[in-house]
């Protein structure tokens, strides 16, 4: 019978976190502010948050319609926005009721 060892000299490396290509933790304080991720990955986060950021002002601010012209549940909008930070930019204050209506012909004056 023969047995498989491994050769003279090696041992098995420990397994570790992968850390992504251009990162380390070496210098970098704990309380260090997030910074985007480098090549694709952060190239997708980067998209996908200017995207939503021109939906919204589109939108005038309304996220339920900017969901729905991207296509996304309103809620899941909601958890994006809040993981890429997305700033929603204020939309128009709504129309009050008095505006509404049809303007009133002022007291005192004769009808033409």
């Amino acid at each position: 019978m023969t047995a498989l060892m491994p050769a003279p000299g090696t041992a098995p490396r420990p397994s570790s976190p992968r850390t992504p290509k251009g990162l380390s933790d070496e210098g970098v304080p704990p309380t260090a502010a997030a910074r985007p991720l480098p090549g694709f990955h952060g190239a997708v986060s980067d998209f996908k948050r200017r995207l939503i950021e021109a939906t919204l002002t589109q939108s005038g601010g309304n996220r339920t319609r900017a969901a729905r012209a991207l296509g996304l549940q309103r809620t899941y909008l909601l958890r994006l926005i809040r993981e890429f930070e997305v700033r929603v930019p204020p939309g128009p204050l709504p129309a009050r009721r008095a505006e509404l209506r049809a303007p009133s012909r002022e007291a005192g004056t004769a009808p033409s």
